[in-house]
C-alpha cells in the first residue's frame, strides 16, 4: 500500500495518490494532469479510478482530462450529475485498488453529493478516510456553497451534523483523516495548518465532533461568521460538472511572447494586464491600468475573487521564468483566456517609450503625521474579522474581498493611506482603485504588522463579557 498526499499551498488543497499492486486511484486531482500521470509511470502503475469527494467550488479539478488521458473511471458520490461519462456510486459501494478496498460513505452537508471515502488495507482493516470538505482538521466544510431553492444553508448544516455523527464518528479512533483542504482555504472558517490527523484526536479537539454538541448549536456555529464565497466559486462548480477546455490546449494558447504593440492591440480589444511580480517591484513601476496580484501571495483565490469574468482576456506580466507557472495557476481556477505574456516585461514597455506608474509609500512610523494632514484617511483593506480584532483608530474598513462592489463609495479627492496585514492586499487594492481613477493613494509599508510596532493609536476588540 502506498499513499501520498499531494498538497498545493496556493489553494491549500490536498489531492491523493493511492496505489496497490500496480493499480492507482487519484482523489480530488488539480487541473494539471502530468504530476499524476508521471508518478504512476515512474512507479510502473496504472491509474484505474479518479474519485471526487464533491463538486469543488474553489478550483477546477483535473478529473475530465485525467480520465481522457488514462482511461480511468471518474467516480462521484450519490446525487451527483455530470455532463461527461462518470460512475455515480451508491452509498456503501466498494471499489478495489489492487489489494485495497475503498468504500463510499455518502456524507452530505457541505454539498448534497459530498462523500467520504473509507480505505481498507490489505488485511481488511480500516486505515483512513478521505473526507473531502466534510471534515477538515479542526473544522468542517461550510454549508452555503450548494444552496438550492428548497435547501437552505441551515438545512445543509443539519445534514452535515447527521453525516458526521452517523458515518464518521462511529469509525475507529486510530484511522487517519485526510481532508481536501488546510488552513487558508475559503471552504471553511478555522482550519488547522496540519493537513492530516487521527480521527480520535479530532474527536477530542475539533469542536464539530464534540459529543455534547447539539444539532441546533452545530447549525448555529457553522452558519455564523462565514463571509460570502468568492464570486468564481459557482462558476468553478459548473466547470467541474460539465467539463472544460483541455489543459494542454490552454497552456499552448497562452505560451506566447507578446510584443508591446501586440499588448496595445490586446488592450484596445478589452484585455487586461495582470502583473504577477513581487509587490515591491510593482510599486516601483508598472504599466498604467495593470492589476497587481502577486504570484507569491494567495494568487489563484485573489484572481478568482477580483476578476469577475472567467473568459476575460488576460496578458501576463511576470518575473522571467515564471510565465508558465502563472498560466497554470490561472487555469486551476478556470481562467483559460490568457493571451500570453509581455516579452521583456515592463522594461520592454519603457524601451518602447511607454510610461510607468508608481505607488507612493508611507512608512508605518510616519502614519500619525500623514494622517494628521488635511484630507487624509486610513483605509484598512483586511477582512472584517481582522479589522474588528484591532485597527488604527479612526480607520475605515474597506475589505479587498468586496472591493469591486464598492469602488464608487470613496471620494477621489481624498488622500487615502491604505494598509492590510503585511502589504500584499493593500497593493492589490491600490492597483484596482487606480484603474478606476483614484490618484491620491499611498501604501503603508508593512501593514498593520509594522503599524503595531509604532505609537499609532489602536482600537482593540473588547469581549463584552470580559
Amino acid at each position: 500500500m502506498y499513499i501520498e498526499q499531494l498538497y498545493t499551498n496556493c489553494l491549500a488543497e490536498a489531492a491523493y495518490y493511492i496505489e496497490s499492486e500496480g493499480e492507482v486511484a487519484i482523489i480530488d486531482p488539480l487541473r494539471e494532469t502530468e504530476p499524476y500521470i508521471n508518478k504512476a509511470k515512474e512507479r510502473n502503475a496504472r491509474i484505474k479510478y479518479i474519485f471526487e469527494t464533491h463538486f469543488h467550488a474553489d478550483f477546477v479539478s483535473g478529473h475530465v482530462d485525467l480520465a481522457k488521458k488514462t482511461g480511468a473511471t471518474i467516480v462521484f458520490g450519490p446525487k451527483a450529475e455530470t455532463s461527461f461519462d462518470s460512475h455515480i456510486a451508491k452509498d456503501g459501494e466498494t471499489f478495489k485498488i489492487g489489494k485495497l478496498t475503498l468504500k463510499v460513505l455518502h456524507t452530505p452537508g457541505h454539498t448534497p453529493e459530498s462523500s467520504t471515502y473509507l480505505l481498507f488495507d490489505e488485511n481488511g482493516k480500516e486505515h483512513c478516510i478521505f473526507s473531502g470538505d466534510t471534515l477538515f482538521i479542526g473544522d468542517v466544510g461550510r454549508p452555503d456553497l450548494a444552496v438550492k431553492s428548497d435547501l437552505s444553508k441551515e438545512d445543509l448544516a443539519g445534514l452535515l451534523y447527521d453525516s458526521l455523527r452517523n458515518k464518521i464518528m462511529p469509525l475507529p479512533g486510530d484511522i487517519l483523516v485526510y481532508p481536501a483542504h488546510g488552513a487558508g482555504s475559503a471552504c471553511g472558517k478555522n482550519m488547522s495548518s496540519e493537513t492530516f490527523d487521527t480521527l480520535g484526536n479530532q474527536k477530542k479537539t475539533n469542536y464539530a465532533l464534540a459529543e455534547d454538541l447539539s444539532k441546533d448549536d452545530f447549525i448555529k456555529e457553522v452558519t455564523t461568521g462565514i463571509l460570502p464565497p468568492p464570486q468564481y466559486f459557482p462558476k468553478a462548480v459548473q466547470l467541474n460538472k460539465n467539463g472544460y477546455m483541455d489543459i494542454d490546449e490552454v497552456l499552448k494558447n497562452a505560451n506566447i511572447n507578446l510584443s508591446v504593440d501586440q499588448l496595445k492591440t490586446a488592450l484596445s480589444e478589452g484585455a487586461i494586464i495582470l502583473d504577477t511580480r513581487g509587490k515591491d517591484d510593482f510599486k516601483s513601476g508598472f504599466i498604467p491600468g495593470s492589476i497587481f496580484i502577486g504570484i507569491d501571495g494567495g494568487f489563484a483565490v485573489w484572481v478568482g475573487t477580483l476578476i469577475e469574468d472567467l473568459s476575460q482576456a488576460i496578458v501576463v506580466v511576470a518575473d522571467k521564468g515564471r510565465e508558465e507557472e502563472v498560466v497554470m495557476r490561472l487555469a486551476r481556477v478556470g481562467y483559460d483566456n490568457c493571451l500570453g505574456y509581455l516579452e521583456g516585461g515592463v522594461d520592454a514597455w519603457t524601451q518602447a517609450g511607454g510610461e510607468l506608474n508608481t505607488i507612493r509609500q508611507v512608512a508605518a512610523g510616519e502614519l500619525n503625521e500623514e494622517n494628521a494632514k488635511d484630507k487624509h484617511h486610513v483605509l484598512d483593506v483586511r477582512k472584517p474579522s481582522e479589522y474588528e480584532s484591532e485597527h488604527v483608530e479612526g480607520a475605515s474598513n474597506f475589505p479587498l474581498d468586496f472591493i469591486n462592489q464598492h469602488t464608487a463609495d470613496l471620494d477621489k479627492d481624498t488622500h487615502y493611506l491604505v494598509h492590510c496585514k503585511s502589504g500584499y492586499r493593500s497593493v492589490v487594492a491600490i492597483s484596482l482603485l487606480m484603474r478606476v481613477g483614484y490618484k491620491e493613494l499611498s501604501d503603508v509599508t508593512g501593514g498593520i504588522q509594522a503599524i503595531l510596532k509604532t505609537d499609532t493609536p489602536i482600537t482593540e476588540f473588547v469581549c463584552p463579557n470580559s
